[in-house]
């Protein structure tokens, strides 16, 4: 993996602790507090074109391996 790679990665990370659920059931929340059942319901259903459905698919990897623990130190 290329440092442009790794920034643009890292980028997504900070964007899943700060960025906030702009509609929905849960608009308003943090997307890293969205609970995984919201995440797999999109799975199911598609998620949102653009940026937002790159950052929530990102999300649901991250939490359906168990990868959770890499988004606390990126918290506030």
């Amino acid at each position: 993996m290329d440092r442009l790679s790794n920034t643009t990665n890292g980028a997504l990370l900070i964007e899943l602790v700060n960025m906030k659920m702009p509609f929905g059931k849960f608009k308003g929340s943090l997307l890293c507090n969205l609970p995984v059942s919201y995440l797999e319901w999109f799975q199911r259903k598609g998620f949102p074109k653009g940026k937002l459905g790159i950052l929530l698919a990102t999300l649901y990897e991250i939490k359906i391996n168990g990868l959770e623990h890499l988004l606390v130190p990126l918290k506030k």
